[in-house]
């Protein structure tokens, strides 16, 4: 079997060491010694675009949170129109450098699309100063609401999380929240916030029987 080799590391805000791997065409990105990420299995991150934006009509302004190796940022640009402007916030520089460099190719280059503009920061931060202005959000950070690798993340799925997500759409928009497995505490917080809400499990990768779950918030109209 051929062995990973890692091609870099980095420090995420929080401490944690995060490290670029590859094994032949494979890649990973691990948190403090956690597989985050692999570009093997990915079809959840692009079911979280498309379950968002198949319910918007014409949007005109989407915020992801969490770029990863940009598959879930490439299937929101497959399916927005020319004029939609699309907002990536990563906390972590090195993710952005490694999707401008390695892992671009992975994704067709989604970094380079006219219609993105990059904010290496906070989401939390980036959501609770943005009001009534977004037509659809899709986050994907960490391992979602029940399986956290770094604690300060909680602050996104938290009831002030949830909150912030619910101001920042204008009616009728969706927030789309990627996670490793259900939360029935994480969904009733959407529903007190004032969306509907729902979870809608996904494959992993297709073919795969492995499931993991998107949730659905949609402001009122």
């Amino acid at each position: 079997m051929i062995p990973w080799e890692t091609i870099d590391r980095a420090t995420a805000p929080d401490g944690a060491e995060l490290v670029l791997a590859r094994r032949g065409g494979e890649w990973a990105i691990r948190a403090a010694g956690r597989v985050l990420m692999t570009s093997r299995q990915h079809g959840s991150e692009e079911a979280l675009a498309a379950t968002a934006l198949g319910r918007v009509e014409h949007p005109r302004a989407v915020l992801v949170g969490g770029l990863g190796m940009g598959f879930t940022l490439r299937a929101a640009l497959d399916r927005v129109p020319e004029a939609c402007r699309v907002t990536v916030v990563e906390l972590v520089p090195a993710l952005a450098e490694w999707s401008r460099g390695a892992l671009g190719d992975l994704a067709g280059r989604p970094l380079d699309d006219r219609r993105v503009s990059l904010e290496v920061g906070d989401v939390v931060a980036r959501l609770a100063v943005t009001r009534r202005s977004l037509d659809a959000i899709l986050l994907d950070v960490d391992n979602g609401p029940s399986a956290l690798a770094h604690a300060a993340n909680d602050r996104l799925y938290g009831p002030a999380g949830v909150a912030a997500c619910a101001g920042a759409l204008r009616a009728g928009g969706v927030v789309a929240v990627w996670s490793a497995g259900p939360d029935e505490r994480y969904l009733a917080r959407l529903r007190a916030a004032g969306l509907d809400a729902e979870a809608v499990a996904v494959p992993a990768r297709p073919g795969s029987g492995a499931r993991h779950v998107v949730f659905v918030g949609r402001a009122p109209r």
